[in-house]
């Protein structure tokens, strides 16, 4: 391990320092261009991409409409890497610059949300829906969604970036995220291995958001990372991604704001369901 490193007293930005990211990153906020963000037909209007915590929503949308609770939505392809999320409108949207990001026009003002944890509660309470509705169900659920929230930047931020990311591989960085992504999908797995659904009685919003980051991760799909991290040692928690991936609505929504993958994969803007016909 290298220790040739010594930080300065104070810390300048290099912007030829940063790897893969090194031309959408910085260390200031608000937006870089004018930029209007299209708004479709329905209430629900998303801008987001299908990295986990776009994928989080999607599935979400998918799920309400499945159960019948929502009609339609549009879902507009924010590119990150293009630098979408700096534009005027949607930094309106998300004072963060970071997808995604929901408007809803069926109320008066149109109400904003952004951080993905709060859209899937903000979707839940709206509808009535994947959130169980007694006191200790409801507890265990955002528990758990929270967990998510607090956990999932180890696994990506930390482990997905040095490890796939980064411009060289580091052995300390990685042996320490790696150390501690395996303790997040342990805990998991524990907990899953006497319950079939992370809040317990049924399907809710926090397998939704977990499902996204460390579900995929088990599934093979993320970081190239499988084999590394021996995710099928996990046993109950692989089983319990498997059936979740099975969902139709998860079939679905995995594939809206996608750019990448195979072709029927992919479907980059969103604004019927009739939009999936021909994948």
């Amino acid at each position: 391990m290298t220790t040739d490193y010594t930080p300065p007293k104070v810390w300048t930005w290099d912007k030829e320092n940063g790897g893969q990211f090194a031309s959408i990153n910085r260390p200031i906020a608000g937006a870089t261009h004018d930029k209007v963000l299209p708004v479709g037909e329905h209430p629900l209007q998303l801008y987001s991409l299908a990295t986990p915590n776009g994928v989080k929503v999607t599935v979400m949308l998918e799920e309400l409409l499945a159960q019948g609770h929502l009609a339609e939505y549009d879902a507009w392809l924010i590119e990150i890497s293009k630098g979408d999320q700096f534009g005027s409108g949607f930094v309106e949207v998300n004072p963060n610059s970071k997808i995604p990001a929901m408007m809803d026009h069926s109320v008066t003002p149109p109400q904003r949300v952004f951080e993905s944890g709060a859209i899937l509660l903000y979707l839940a309470e709206k509808f009535g829906a994947l959130i169980p509705q007694d006191h200790a169900g409801r507890t265990e659920c955002l528990s758990w969604l929270f967990w998510q929230m607090g956990s999932a930047p180890y696994l990506g931020g930390g482990f997905g970036h040095f490890y796939a990311y980064a411009p060289s591989k580091m052995e300390y960085p990685i042996n320490r995220f790696a150390m501690e992504t395996k303790r997040q999908l342990d805990v998991l797995d524990r907990h899953l291995a006497d319950k079939d659904w992370m809040a317990g009685g049924s399907y809710s919003i926090a397998d939704i958001a977990i499902w996204a980051w460390y579900g995929n991760l088990v599934l093979g799909r993320a970081y190239s990372a499988a084999e590394f991290l021996d995710v099928t040692s996990y046993k109950h928690l692989l089983a319990w991604a498997q059936k979740i991936d099975a969902r139709p609505a998860v079939i679905r929504g995995r594939k809206v704001n996608r750019t990448w993958g195979e072709p029927h994969e992919q479907l980059p803007e969103r604004h019927s369901s009739a939009d999936f016909d021909g994948l």
